[in-house]
This record gives structure tokens, C-alpha cells and sequence, in this order.
């Protein structure tokens, strides 16, 4: 799905536009502790066909191995070499900013810390070691103590880096603090804000592009304003899969930057065809449903699949938000007629 009135070229599977796709995890290939249904299939049918995997992930706490492993106990298959996480993004932002061996401050877990010492920098835990960087990212074992520190060390000047600005993280209890709400506790107390490496940053796309030699990426995830947007920022495809946290509704309000290339309800969405959103008459169509923006509200007719439908009446409310977001009143019922 585009936001423009080109037809759909040809039958060829979206898959085939492709040299490399970059996933997002959690509420893309997983759901917590279990693979997202049809995934693992999916994916091994892609690699078949000669697309190369990667598994990009805003996750600093574990190492790309632990991570692999987990993949593999799901059903897919993956490497440490294939998965590309925040905390190294982070740690090559730092190694270009800091001399070679520098010391560096972890405010952090094993992931980040190995992703430190793998460009050749020195992890400490101390404001004493006088280090050049601080960095941060989400662990289980973050104490006020090491807050404190990483508070003291940019103070004292060190550069400080977050390895993503997610505030929430989701679990089965619900979403809890996540980097972002974290690491305003140094900069609240140091009064400098850090640079963020993670998705929407360009960063972490940058490390993507580094480790995997993509030419012809498509992002792929399920969240509009760290998968989708950081595609945005990126120039480049994007596919939203409705398996993870965004609903209809939120595309249909969503804003430029966070409108997806194409809309699909899972990754068996990247077998098929890209999607054929075009204009009919004064409105959208795709499948056997029309979307039609008038007095100020958005019609839709027809029948059929309801992903053809959503993406029919994304284009019309994208349309006639332009710039700005589609209100949600004008849109509410929209999810509901699709049989969302």
C-alpha cells in the first residue's frame, strides 16, 4: 500500500522488491515467549527465495547470540550475525566519537557491555575512571547506583549516549519503564540530554545497513512510531503488520511520518502481491472495497478481505489529512465496519 494513486505493478510477491528485510521482534516474529503464528513459515520461505534476514531490534539488555538462540527455540532460524540490536548502534556512535581504548561508563546489561568492548572501548562502572562516554540502555539489574554514577561522569563531561528512548516496555504484567523513562533519571540530574541511537533514530539503521549490505531494504515491523517512522527518516519501504501494537484506528490517524509503504496482517503478507490501492471516482479502492472522504467523514463500501479495506481507507484519510492527521471522530467507525 502506498499513499500515492499508482496501481499496483504486475503479480509479482512483495517479498520480490526486496534484497534484505530488516524485522522488528517482539509483536513481529514473537510474541513474548512464543513465535507469532505462521511466522517462523514465513520466514524460512523468504530466505528460500534468496532475501536475507535481519532482526533489528531497539532490545540493549541481551547479546545478538542470546537473542539467535531465542529465535531458534521458536523456529527460526538466525545467527548472532544476523541480528542487529540498539546497544551496537550505540556503542560504534560512541567509538566514533571517543579515542580508541577510551574508557566508557555502562549504565547497563551484558549486551551493552560486550557491544562496548567489541569496538575496542573499556566498560567501567565508576565516575572515577574518568570515562569519555556514558551510554545507557534498559537491564533488570539497574540500581540507583549506577544511575548516580552515570549522572557524576556526565557532569563531569562525558558524552552521553541512550541506546534507545522507548519509555515503555511491553510484558505479559503490562507496559513497564522502559530506556526512555530511565534515562531521564541522568538527565534530569545532569541536565544534558542524550543522543539516541535506537529506532526512530538513524543510527540503528545505519548499523542495519552496515552489517547486513543492503541495497534494497524493506523495514518491517508493528509499531508506527519507532518501525515506521524510522523508515520514514530513513527513505526507505516500509511494511506495518497488524500482529503487534498498532490497530486500524492508529493507521487510520496516523500522521506522514508514520505511514507505512505497505499494510499487511502478518508476514504471510510478503508472499503475496503488493497490495493494488488506486483511485476510483472521487475515492480509493482495493479488493472489493471503496473508501470515499466526504463531509468530513470517511465512507466505506464493500466487501471482502478487511485488510483491503483498512488500506482503501487509510489512503482516502491520509488523503484528505495531508500533512496533518485524519480526526479521529471522522474515522472511529471505520475499524468496526472492516470487522476489526
Amino acid at each position: 500500500m502506498t499513499n500515492g494513486r499508482d496501481e499496483a505493478a504486475g503479480a509479482e510477491a512483495l517479498l520480490g522488491g526486496y534484497d534484505t528485510l530488516l524485522l522488528d521482534l517482539d509483536g513481529v516474529v514473537y510474541l513474548g515467549d512464543h513465535a507469532v503464528e505462521g511466522a517462523p513459515e514465513a520466514l524460512e520461505l523468504a530466505r528460500k527465495e534468496g532475501v536475507r534476514l535481519a532482526f533489528v531490534t531497539n532490545n540493549a539488555s541481551r547479546t545478538p547470540g542470546a537473542i539467535a538462540e531465542h529465535l531458534r527455540r521458536l523456529g527460526v532460524t538466525a545467527d548472532p550475525e544476523d541480528v542487529v540490536t540498539s546497544a551496537q548502534a550505540a556503542a560504534r556512535l560512541v567509538a566514533e566519537h571517543v579515542p580508541p581504548g577510551s574508557a566508557v561508563l555502562v549504565v547497563g546489561g551484558t549486551g551493552l557491555r560486550v557491544a562496548v568492548r567489541s569496538h575496542g572501548l573499556r566498560p567501567v562502572t565508576t565516575a572515577l575512571d574518568a570515562p569519555a562516554a556514558v551510554i545507557q540502555g534498559i537491564w533488570q539489574g539497574l540500581s540507583y547506583g549506577l544511575l548516580a554514577e552515570g549522572a557524576l561522569a556526565v557532569r563531569q563531561g562525558a558524552w552521553f549516549v541512550a541506546a534507545n528512548g522507548d519509555t515503555t516496555l511491553p510484558t505479559k504484567r503490562g507496559e513497564l519503564p522502559g530506556n526512555g523513562a530511565m534515562s531521564r533519571v541522568i538527565a534530569a540530574a545532569a541536565g544534558v540530554e542524550p543522543v539516541v541511537a535506537g529506532k526512530p533514530e538513524p543510527p540503528l539503521h545505519r548499523e542495519s545497513m552496515i552489517r547486513t549490505g543492503a541495497k534494497r531494504p524493506l523495514i518491517i515491523g508493528d509499531r508506527l512510531d519507532t518501525d515506521i517512522e524510522g523508515a520514514t527518516r530513513a527513505g526507505v519501504d516500509s511494511l506495518l503488520v497488524l500482529t503487534g501494537v498498532t490497530g486500524p484506528l492508529d493507521l487510520l490517524t496516523a500522521g506522514p511520518e508514520h505511514r507505512p509503504s505497505h499494510v499487511a496482517a502478518d508476514l504471510s503478507g510478503l508472499h503475496a502481491p503488493a497490495a493494488d490501492v488506486h483511485g476510483q471516482g472521487s475515492g480509493w479502492a482495493c479488493g472489493g472495497w471503496t473508501a470515499t472522504w466526504k463531509d468530513g467523514h470517511l465512507d466505506i463500501d464493500g466487501g471482502g478481505d478487511p485488510v483491503d479495506g483498512l488500506r482503501a481507507a487509510c489512503a482516502a484519510a491520509w488523503e484528505a489529512a495531508g500533512d496533518g492527521r485524519a480526526d479521529e471522530d471522522a474515522v472511529k467507525d471505520v475499524p468496526a465496519t472492516l470487522g476489526f
